[in-house]
């Protein structure tokens, strides 16, 4: 492996978001994976899980001196069907159990309906909740939305908000994570003098991948941007791949 190749691989762990999302998940997956949270090659950003196991996850990092990796908590999630009302309470049920972001999936169907104002209503509410007390991810979901003008109209109003975070898919539809949906977002966050973070998530499973959104990161704003509080690779599957590429036998 040419150590360009190690370089990003290790600093990819480090911007890595640590997902298990599945509806299957138990309270012993969690546990797994706030172990695999902690590296050889040193920890990772974030985990990312249901807000019913938000506080699971951040009792077991803390009882293993791991504080600095956030635990996020996934709202709205997967389909962002949800009411304003619903959103509220689950954002404050994970922000009191111990989450420390919260990613909200946007109502991309609305948003696809007609309906231009319940997004920005549903971020709106996430976000005064969250105030001062946790960042805010918002989840586009960019494979459904698709049209790239739809994708940075979307953008531009989520960004007007004041999230801390877009981020490009729930991992949970046919098409996730792509290039072109990256380039659109980050651009909308330029637009705004990069003052946002951007995460792409579902679908990047090899370094290969990864790269690509770190290189285009990278070319938009400088290596100084490449920091966890403004690009994570959300991932389950990407942290074996990296390790392995570090030499690393399991």
């Amino acid at each position: 492996m040419s150590d360009s190749n190690e370089d990003a691989a290790r600093q990819i762990i480090g911007l890595l978001e640590l997902t298990s999302l599945n509806n299957d998940d138990t309270a012993e997956r969690i546990i797994m994976l706030c172990q695999r949270a902690m590296t050889p090659f040193g920890p990772v950003a974030a985990v990312c899980v249901a807000s019913r196991f938000a506080g699971l996850a951040r009792r077991t990092l803390d009882s293993w001196h791991a504080r600095d990796i956030k635990v996020v908590a996934a709202i709205n999630f997967p389909g962002g069907t949800g009411s304003v009302q619903s959103v509220e309470s689950e954002t404050q049920a994970a922000l009191l159990a111990g989450a420390d972001e919260i990613d909200l999936v946007y109502p991309f169907r609305a948003q696809l309906a007609g309906n231009k104002t319940a997004g920005p209503e549903m971020v709106a509410a996430c976000k005064a909740v969250c105030r001062s007390r946790a960042a805010l991810t918002v989840t586009l979901e960019t494979g459904v939305l698709r049209d790239p003008q739809i994708t940075h109209d979307v953008c531009r109003q989520v960004i007007q908000v004041g999230p801390a975070f877009i981020k490009t898919s729930t991992g949970k539809v046919p098409v996730n994570t792509t290039p072109q949906a990256a380039r659109i977002m980050i651009e909308a966050i330029a637009e705004v003098g990069g003052q946002i973070g951007f995460k792409a998530s579902g679908g990047v499973r090899t370094l290969a991948e990864a790269k690509i959104y770190l290189d285009m990161a990278r070319a938009r704003f400088g290596p100084l941007w490449l920091q966890p509080g403004r690009l994570r690779i959300g991932a389950a599957s990407l942290l074996d791949e990296l390790q392995r590429h570090l030499g690393l036998c399991e």
